[in-house]
């Protein structure tokens, strides 16, 4: 069943909401130097800010490859958003996944801290695409 608009808008401020927390989770572990964390935090910061564009525009996407698969689809070919940005989200998700996953993997500040500033940028840019669609 389809969302309504009302749902779909508040699905999206909640979306956004969640994006928000996780970079400031990111920023917290990053100034504690839990750099592992704070890369799945900012992995996640981004994440939710593409499923909010995504709704935003009545799409749904049931898994996170599914997610970033939308966004290439959708977004970056069509021109909206950089092949940078899908670089980033891909970037972001494998050192989310290695980090949970993989023994011996710890993140460094050299490895995450470049990506703060990025995923900031990068949460931003597609609230002004939100936005400038309702």
């Amino acid at each position: 069943m389809p969302l309504t608009e009302e749902e779909r808008k508040a699905i999206v401020v909640y979306r956004l909401e969640k994006a928000d927390d996780a970079f400031i989770e990111a920023k917290d572990c990053a100034s504690m130097g839990h750099w592992t964390l704070a890369a799945s935090r900012l992995y996640y910061a981004a994440y939710y800010a593409s499923s909010a564009l995504l709704v935003s525009a009545g799409y749904t996407a049931k898994t996170h490859e599914g997610t970033i698969g939308m966004i290439g689809q959708n977004y970056i070919r069509a021109g909206i958003l950089e092949k940078e940005d899908g670089a980033l989200l891909a970037r972001l998700q494998n050192m989310r996944h290695t980090g949970d996953y993989d023994d011996f993997i710890d993140w460094t500040q050299e490895d995450v801290e470049p990506y703060i500033a990025k995923v900031e940028a990068y949460v931003e840019k597609l609230k002004r695409i939100i936005y400038k669609r309702d």
